[in-house]
């Protein structure tokens, strides 16, 4: 017969209500004993009834994590740490993807509830998006990333913060005319984009660095292919500057690969940066120096305030800043003079 929570309880030596908590991850529950729990689990094979438990409680054990492109690392990664944080809780997760179609998310997130799901995480990418509107029948949503508005609990890494000191780090290693790849563009504009820009003319006006408009690159898109095509135009018509910082590592990527096309040595001639310290950058040639920060803790914090939604469906919204840190690795160096 298939096991039930009584069967594990049992195992355990807990009461069946310590199962749930440990299944649902909303109660804390003491190390040892969520071990014992897990491991009666494991043993037993238990697997949760999620449409009688929905019945009971008004839940299905499911919630939605929707990213506006899957196929990046940056997104692989996260989605990685938002599956394994769930399934530690008791959670199954369902996959969306926004692209970069308007609405789309908007329709996602209105969609839910018929998806039979308890939450969303979204990650928005336009501005568009990032103003959701909540017009009371929305499912329990947070947002991840950057937003325009204060209405929706929100996980984020502080990009002004962030780039300004990535920036102010490679002032400090003698750079001067320092480009960006991925800045706001008539092809491409998002909150994010707006933010880390912001921070890198804060840092170079902190530095008394006169800001260069043609030095500030748009892509149609985010990623390695946009960022080497941009730079690469950019080489053709202007003498490469002292270092590129990207706005994520898949664009620095893109963008060492352009000056490796055109003979320009990383970091011998150019310093090269990024942002969001994926697995990629850390083997890249030469390994790309980037902005880190913890994408387990981003998860679980993510997920903690969809929970607290789920209980306080009226409680103020929270906004949780992820600590951010400068990874220095081999695609910079210090500047030497001429």
């Amino acid at each position: 017969m298939r096991p039930t929570v009584k069967d594990v309880a049992a195992l355990a030596g807990v009461s069946p209500k310590t199962v749930s908590n440990v299944m649902n991850g909303v109660v804390f529950v003491a190390l040892e004993t969520r071990s014992r729990v897990e491991s009666a689990i494991t043993e037993l094979a238990y697997v949760p009834n999620l449409s009688a438990r929905g019945l009971r409680n008004g839940r299905t054990g499911v919630i939605a994590l929707a990213m506006p492109d899957l196929g990046t690392p940056y997104s692989a990664e996260m989605s990685h740490f938002f599956v394994e944080v769930a399934h530690e809780q008791g959670w199954g997760v369902q996959f969306e993807e926004t692209s970069e179609r308007p609405g789309r998310a908007l329709s996602l997130v209105s969609r839910a509830r018929a998806h039979l799901v308890d939450g969303v995480i979204l990650n928005p990418i336009t501005i568009q998006e990032s103003k959701l509107v909540d017009d009371g029948s929305l499912p329990p949503l947070v947002m991840i990333g950057e937003v325009e508005q204060q209405r929706n609990d929100q996980v984020w890494v502080d990009s002004v913060a962030a780039a300004r000191d990535m920036t102010r780090h490679l002032i400090e290693l003698g750079h001067r005319r320092i480009a960006i790849v991925g800045s706001p563009g008539p092809a491409f504009q998002t909150a994010t984009a707006d933010l880390r820009q912001r921070g890198y003319r804060e840092a170079l006006r902190a530095a008394a660095i006169d800001s260069d408009p043609l030095l500030e690159i748009s892509c149609h898109e985010w990623s390695p292919r946009a960022a080497s095509e941009a730079v690469t135009e950019f080489l053709r018509v202007n003498p490469a500057p002292d270092a590129f910082f990207c706005f994520t590592d898949s664009m620095a990527i893109g963008t060492m690969s352009a000056l490796w096309t055109a003979g320009i040595p990383v970091p011998g001639d150019v310093s090269v940066a990024g942002f969001d310290d994926i697995a990629d950058g850390q083997f890249a040639t030469p390994p790309l120096t980037t902005v880190s920060f913890d994408k387990r803790e981003f998860a679980e914090r993510a997920l903690a305030l969809l929970v607290q939604r789920m209980g306080s469906p009226d409680a103020p919204p929270t906004r949780v800043t992820i600590a951010h840190t400068v990874v220095a690795r081999a695609s910079t160096r210090v500047r030497t003079p001429a």
